[in-house]
């Protein structure tokens, strides 16, 4: 990632192993503007290679968002909607655009401890033609409060049809699900 003067994604990539074997792996080449995708289907490997249009700060994928939200969490705690684009994979690779929102202040359990921290929502706009084909469920983020760091990720794991799961940043015994917190008591304990 570089941050002069904006935040660019250089690169991400992602593969599952099964059994030994390369099952699936996505990656992308923001500078080339190149993406790749290789699953394997009855044992056959398939391949796809798109030149996809990204704009530089303004096209993310994976973990990339979750760096910028951290730059644009200002922005969306006070209300905005920001619509930035995304690389996704089906298992072809896809540019969509997609809103960053502020969903509010949570609660939740981590290594049997309560954390607090901020949820984002990233939600991806399908055009209404290819919903019919494909439901693309929202990735959520949490940020720590201050610094904003990150606390947690939920969504699906490469394609839009994996299950959703959750990434934490204390690992231990099994996470809770995130709570709502009463802004008004949120703002007493600081």
């Amino acid at each position: 990632m570089g941050q002069k003067p904006e935040l660019i994604q250089d690169e991400w990539s992602w593969r599952e192993i099964k059994e030994g074997k390369l099952y699936r792996e996505f990656k992308i080449d923001f500078g080339s503007q190149t993406a790749t995708a290789q699953k394997r289907e009855k044992d056959e490997m398939k391949n796809w290679s798109e030149k996809i249009d990204i704009q530089a700060g303004r096209t993310f994928a994976g973990f990339g968002f979750t760096l910028t939200l951290q730059n644009l969490r200002k922005r969306l705690i006070d209300g905005e909607r920001i619509e930035l684009q995304a690389v996704g994979f089906n298992p072809k690779p896809k540019v969509v655009a997609v809103e960053l929102s502020y969903g509010g202040a949570n609660e939740m359990k981590m290594s049997d401890r309560m954390l607090e921290g901020d949820r984002f929502i990233i939600h991806p706009k399908i055009p209404a033609v290819a919903k019919v084909f494909v439901t693309v469920p929202d990735t959520q983020v949490w940020l720590t409060k201050f610094p904003a760091g990150f606390l947690r990720w939920e969504g699906p794991v490469a394609e839009p049809n994996d299950p959703i799961i959750r990434v934490d940043l204390v690992p231990g015994t099994k996470s809770g699900p995130a709570t709502s917190v009463d802004k008004s008591e949120a703002e007493h304990s600081r």
